[in-house]
């Protein structure tokens, strides 16, 4: 049984919420997850241009201060976005990013993007899964020596909830990752928008692509599912297909956050924020009002636990009346099928403990 520690909201001239926030991670093995010199990830959600319930910045300046203490040297880091978005690249995202309040100045690390400058910056690693036996993970996580896994616990649209198992799974993935995650298809090509440039053939370095009477076509059988395609087209007529049931959507993702812990047995912590729990993710341009009040943060060693324990946490509190939430609104009342009714958001979980990712049993621990 894993223990997760949890602090609620409230604050005093005492103790503050930073307060609280170092005490967790002390509580919870920061100083047994990270050594004196580590590389450190902190692996966060920088929110997208117009979003507003991501993580505060400054209470990720208060996780990189204690990993300092620790004489560390901690890295703020997100991935691509697979969608053609603000984020699809690395100075898109790093903009967005500081616009949204992540600089230097404030946090106190340098932010750098996993997977590169496109999203291709990758490096494969061999899992033992059901559905995968290898994984695409951004190479700058596989390459830091301690991980920092700073979760947004929410609503989400195709898991039920994006937890510490999401961050780690879809958020460490390359985009080619993200793809085989998604999608079982290759890339389409929207005609209607397609200017017949010819920029997505230079990028693709699979000879997958080809323009036809002033249009691009994408040859399924030659396509390597790199994504590059859909990072370089100008006009975004080049869209994934959304083809995957979420089902095992959440499966592949619970062997992606295997893949990227991999190599770092005892070298990874997760703390998670249960605030402004939207009903929909936060790569969205906006934010919802919150399906619940504020409840707290958790912190522990174990992913599985700690989004078991933040599940528990928001059905265990009162839905909020005027909200998304259709359903459940009683203490006790399943929250994520009260927003999302046909997703089964328990896979991730299971499958995850499956797959020794972690324990869905747990102690909560209040602080």
């Amino acid at each position: 049984m894993s223990k997760v520690f949890f602090a609620d909201m409230r604050a005093g001239h005492k103790e503050n919420l930073f307060d609280k926030i170092s005490k967790l991670l002390m509580l919870a093995g920061l100083d047994q997850a990270v050594s004196a010199g580590d590389l450190t990830a902190v692996k966060i959600h920088f929110g997208e241009k117009g979003n507003s319930a991501f993580i505060r910045p400054i209470f990720a300046r208060r996780v990189v201060e204690e990993i300092k203490k620790l004489g560390a040297r901690p890295f703020l880091t997100d991935s691509s976005t697979l969608y053609p978005g603000e984020r699809k690249e690395a100075v898109s995202a790093l903009t967005c990013a500081i616009e949204n309040g992540f600089g230097y100045a404030c946090v106190g690390a340098p932010l750098i993007i996993s997977d590169g400058l496109r999203g291709v910056t990758e490096t494969v690693v061999a899992v033992d899964g059901e559905l995968l036996k290898r994984v695409h993970i951004g190479t700058e996580i596989v390459e830091a020596d301690a991980l920092v896994c700073m979760t947004h616990f929410k609503c989400h649209e195709l898991t039920g909830f994006g937890g510490a198992i999401k961050n780690l799974g879809m958020g460490c993935a390359s985009r080619t990752g993200k793809l085989v995650q998604h999608s079982t298809v290759a890339p389409k090509v929207a005609e209607k928008y397609c200017t017949g440039c010819g920029i997505c053939l230079k990028a693709c370095a699979h000879d997958a692509i080809a323009v036809m009477e002033g249009k691009a076509a994408i040859d399924a059988t030659l396509c390597a599912g790199c994504s590059r395609c859909i990072t370089v087209c100008p006009v975004k007529a080049v869209n994934i297909q959304w083809n995957e049931a979420a089902d095992l959507v959440m499966r592949k993702m619970a062997e992606y956050a295997k893949g990227a812990l991999s190599g770092k047995q005892g070298k990874a912590i997760f703390i998670s924020f249960i605030t402004q729990v939207s009903p929909a993710c936060d790569c969205y341009g906006h934010a919802d009002a919150p399906i619940v009040n504020d409840i707290g943060i958790c912190a522990s060693l174990d992913p599985v636990a700690i989004d078991q324990a933040c599940v528990d946490l928001v059905n265990g509190a009162r839905g909020n009346e005027g909200s998304a939430l259709l359903s459940g609104h009683e203490p006790g009342g399943d929250k994520f099928r009260g927003c999302w009714p046909e997703i089964p958001w328990e896979v991730q979980l299971a499958h995850g403990e499956k797959v020794g990712l972690g324990s869905r049993k747990y102690e909560l621990v209040r602080v």
